[in-house]
């Protein structure tokens, strides 16, 4: 038979046609409808974009600041269209860009020259001197990658996560009464609510959120070495310390007084390991809601059309849930690396960074994903309260911490022969189940104080629930 597997050339040839849906990696084909609004943010496209609009407003603030002798503010229409050049970057511009870079073989260098290109036609071709005066390349990078992801972070991963959040927000306030078995070490424990324990997990990512939230995003530009060297050998005179920070602070930024060549991205590897973490507390959500689904506790909601197995037609499989659980971790574990390896950089400068934070879209990209999965499998949930109910009914040995405590009450209040309370409930209840009337039967027996007999033996375990519904309040 001859062979009819397509060749490694051919499958290169076909992935560079355009319209093609052939992808190295799922979120650019299978996922990519999930996660595309982070492409206006951190895509290469959008990185060069950036780079252009820094460039751009570096070369205004110094026109506007006089900064260098012979030159002063433009024209309201010439700025008007230097940011005009932003606004329209578009495949044209990316495809020039490349153009350019794959003679400078560098892509900072292309971006210079790409604004260069456009001054002669808006009247200001003296200028192309002051394009990309005093800055090392790194001046433009971490600049163009602070306004990208804080974008992306305030445009689109917090607005995601938030919503999924409220969500499990609204799951929390609805089941809040729904009493539930809980399971500590995989074994019948103390009741709770539902509620309770959706509000535990909002409460949680919720802080997380905050966390986010409050990222400072740190920008600088002064040089090669971050000494303002050049600049100062230029033109001595100007405080160019004062020119950086306006700049900086004019971007929305935090300007960073002390750096190297490079901007040290700890504030990238803080925001990192803080999306790392809610990564890995809705993995546990992601989990636990599984192993719910596994007993019974949550019923799913068929999607019409919809196939859980291909040989077993009964199946609804949980496979939102699952395909969250992976993709946060593949998030989280990028997340790490880039949290730990952008703050080191050796001397002065080197390139690890540059290949690293090309990864920044694929890590946040896989977290969007997961947070997409976990909302659409949250919104097909039902809550299975006759399994929960049998489920209560099935474990009146939980009571067990009730009537001890109770017996402790009553024997500090003088209440005779209720020692060794613990030691008791132990033999009654560890390793076997007790049921309603056996339990009933231990509480009749132990000549408790009236009040007290009658609360436990009003008690069930459905009842047995503390004030878990009224700590849902505390989601506000």
């Amino acid at each position: 038979m001859a062979d009819c597997t397509p060749s490694r050339v051919e499958f290169a040839a076909l992935a560079r046609g355009e319209g093609t849906s052939l992808t190295l990696g799922p979120l650019d084909g299978r996922y990519r409808e999930a996660v595309a609004p982070l492409i206006d943010f951190l895509s290469e496209a959008a990185l060069n974009r950036d780079r252009v609009h820094v460039e751009i407003e570096w070369l205004i603030h110094l026109t506007r600041q006089a900064v260098l002798p012979g030159t002063g503010p433009l024209e309201a229409r010439q700025e008007s269209e230097l940011r005009r050049i932003v606004e329209i970057f578009g495949p044209d511009a990316v495809s020039e860009l490349a153009e350019i870079e794959a003679v400078t073989v560098h892509d900072v260098k292309a971006v210079e020259y790409f604004i260069g290109r456009r001054l002669d036609g808006i009247g200001i071709g003296q200028l192309k001197p002051l394009v990309h005066f005093g800055c090392t390349s790194e001046d433009i990078n971490n600049l163009s990658y602070a306004l990208g992801i804080k974008a992306a972070v305030q445009h689109t991963w917090l607005p995601a996560a938030r919503a999924l959040v409220a969500a499990i927000t609204d799951r929390a306030r609805d089941s809040r009464n729904t009493p539930m078995l809980s399971r500590t070490h995989g074994q019948p424990a103390t009741p709770t609510t539902l509620g309770k324990e959706f509000a535990v997990v909002a409460h949680r990512l919720t802080r997380q959120l905050d966390r986010i939230a409050a990222t400072e995003f740190l920008g600088k530009i002064n040089g090669a070495t971050g000494t303002y060297a050049a600049h100062y050998a230029a033109v001595p005179d100007a405080d160019w310390q004062a020119v950086s920070r306006s700049f900086v602070e004019g971007l929305g930024l935090t300007w960073n007084p002390l750096t190297t060549q490079i901007e040290s991205h700890d504030w990238q590897a803080e925001l990192y390991s803080d999306l790392a973490r809610f990564n890995r507390i809705l993995h546990n959500f992601c989990t636990d809601v599984w192993s719910y689904i596994s007993i019974g506790y949550f019923a799913q909601i068929p999607v019409p059309g919809a196939t859980g197995s291909s040989t077993m037609p009964h199946k609804v499989n949980p496979i939102r849930f699952e395909n969250a659980e992976a993709n946060l971790e593949i998030s989280s574990g990028l997340l790490d690396t880039l949290a730990s390896t952008l703050v080191t950089s050796r001397w002065q400068r080197d390139l690890t960074d540059s290949s690293s934070q090309r990864n920044i879209g694929v890590a946040m990209g896989h977290s969007l994903l997961a947070i997409s999965n976990v909302a659409k499998g949250l919104a097909r949930l039902d809550v299975a309260d006759d399994v929960l109910a049998a489920d209560l009914d099935a474990n009146w040995e939980v009571l067990g911490e009730a009537v001890q405590m109770v017996m402790r009450a009553e024997s500090i209040a003088g209440v005779p022969g209720l020692d060794d309370p613990y030691e008791r409930l132990k033999e009654l209840t560890r390793g076997q189940r007790v049921d309603a009337g056996r339990m009933k039967e231990f509480v009749g027996g132990l000549e408790l104080s009236p009040a007290a007999e009658e609360r436990l033996l009003r008690l069930t375990p459905a009842d047995y629930t503390g004030i878990a519904a009224d700590l849902v309040d505390h989601l506000g």
